[in-house]
């Protein structure tokens, strides 16, 4: 697709369990937020970037550095129901979003770039990362998810699990690959996806993305080399300070 648009959208919510105002916090100087937002922005695929919130008080600080933000519905079950929101309040539309998490301020430019690329060919429907695992508390991990893909890049099935399990040592040297969350998709299949009801699998897993698998549409996985991560407690964010350097 020559010329195509490509939307940003960074899904914030104020309300979080185990970190409430997460978007909000300060890091050196800066809200978590402005932080995951001008990262972004350094994409060289992206047309456009904004934060989806459904807190004024996100959408006032966004808006105070210089920043795109749209108000959205309270009850959204997801970042990717919050997308659809946006791109329907958007005066020009894109042809490919990409759902950016809103708890990743060190996300890489680089990874966006990467996703994005995977939409020149036109089968695409659906994008996302993964990297390899490199040690096995994170392989038995339940919070880690993996991924298994085929021969074209396609995702087979994302587990909490580590998959496949191997039983034959002739495949002692099998690599194993987890999710990075990140996730692109063109306009209408987004649109399409969110139509959908909960599947079994997905509740089984607690993972929306097989959803979109049980319902037939093809999720392409490219593998990266550059790690994620995310902010889901204070303690995460204290980890990240002390081995990450700030401007």
């Amino acid at each position: 697709m020559p010329n195509k648009r490509i939307a940003g959208i960074i899904p914030a919510r104020y309300a979080s369990t185990r970190f409430p105002g997460k978007p909000l916090v300060d890091i050196k100087g800066k809200p978590m937020i402005q932080r995951v937002y001008e990262q972004a922005s350094k994409a060289i695929s992206l047309s456009s970037v904004v934060v989806a919130t459904d807190d004024r008080k996100i959408y006032d600080v966004v808006k105070g550095f210089g920043g795109n933000a749209v108000m959205t519905l309270e009850s959204h079950q997801s970042g990717t129901d919050r997308c659809v929101e946006v791109v329907e309040k958007l005066d020009e539309k894109p042809d490919v979003v990409i759902n950016i998490q809103g708890d990743e301020p060190f996300i890489f430019p680089g990874q966006i770039d990467q996703l994005a690329a995977c939409f020149d060919d036109a089968e695409t429907e659906i994008a996302t990362l993964s990297i390899k695992i490199s040690n096995e508390v994170e392989l038995q991990n339940p919070n880690v998810v993996k991924v298994v893909f085929d021969k074209g890049g396609n995702s087979l099935y994302f587990s909490r699990a580590a998959i496949p399990f191997n039983r034959n040592p002739k495949f002692s040297n099998q690599e194993f690959f987890k999710h990075v969350g990140i996730y692109g998709y063109r306009t209408d299949i987004l649109k399409e996806i969110t139509q959908l009801e909960a599947s079994n699998l997905e509740q089984i897993e607690a993972l929306e993305q097989l959803r979109w698998l049980e319902n037939g549409y093809r999720i392409k996985v490219a593998k990266t080399e550059l790690e994620s991560f995310a902010v889901d407690t204070p303690e995460d964010l204290e980890k990240l300070l002390a081995n990450k350097i700030f401007e």
